[in-house]
């Protein structure tokens, strides 16, 4: 008998829902028993009720079954820090780390782009490690890694923040098909973001982006041998438990 878990989803925008053109203002996702849906629905409708990016007057709560059987529980990746005094800086460090894992200069260069453009992506783009080539076709929407969540987070790292991008960086980098990811957070008031992969860990850079900017977002560099349906399906709907545990 598997045990029963619910995956619990939160979206949040300003103005009117995502796809008609709202302002993406916060997301969120969990996985819990029974027992928890109730604590979690309130965590999460609080995330979405007070965030810097503005006032949010549309929020959706999605709670669904997983499949206990297809659970799978993994460790999280190794944490470090880079602390610099520029931006651009950090952009430096950041495409040091990217170019180390294996992505290319044309892949890099574009993915900087795509995550300092105005308009943000609400998930993740997809882009080829060597061409540069986004493969999603997911336009603003991208893709949104879902149903990770912590075993046990008391000790892993000092805010909810990142624990969070942990438990997704390291659902990501779990996939054969991953070669490293590169994100800095579309909150105005957070300019920390990070490079990660099984072989660089997770790896924090700050800042990544100057204070009061709403740029932001994912890139997820892929092989060349990637099965893109098959690789989205995993980040969508593979219900993840991260092993938690003391931080050194």
């Amino acid at each position: 008998m598997y045990p029963e878990y619910f995956s619990v989803r939160m979206r949040a925008a300003e103005g009117k829902a995502h796809e008609l053109g709202g302002k993406h203002i916060s997301g969120g996702e969990r996985l819990g028993n029974r027992l928890q849906l109730e604590v979690i629905a309130t965590e999460l409708l609080a995330k979405a009720s007070n965030h810097s990016r503005g006032s949010a007057d549309f929020i959706q709560l999605v709670v669904e079954k997983v499949p206990g059987e297809e659970l799978q529980f993994i460790p999280p990746l190794d944490v470090s820090a880079i602390e610099v005094a520029t931006v651009q800086e950090g952009h430096d460090k950041a495409k040091d780390q990217l170019a180390a894992a294996g992505v290319s200069e044309r892949a890099i260069e574009h993915a900087f782009l795509i995550l300092n453009h105005e308009r943000n992506l609400r998930g993740a783009a997809i882009v080829n490690c060597e061409t540069g080539e986004r493969l999603d076709e997911r336009g603003q929407k991208g893709v949104r890694v879902s149903r990770m969540d912590w075993t046990d987070c008391g000790h892993v790292a000092d805010s909810v923040r990142v624990r969070e991008a942990l438990a997704l960086a390291t659902k990501v980098a779990q996939s054969p098909y991953t070669v490293a990811e590169l994100c800095w957070s579309d909150d105005p008031d957070y300019v920390t973001g990070y490079v990660s992969s099984q072989q660089l860990g997770y790896v924090r850079i700050s800042p990544l982006k100057r204070m009061g900017c709403e740029s932001g977002g994912r890139v997820f560099f892929v092989h060349n041998d990637v099965d893109i349906d098959s690789y989205i399906d995993f980040l969508e709907r593979k219900p993840v438990f991260i092993q938690g545990g003391e931080s050194e």
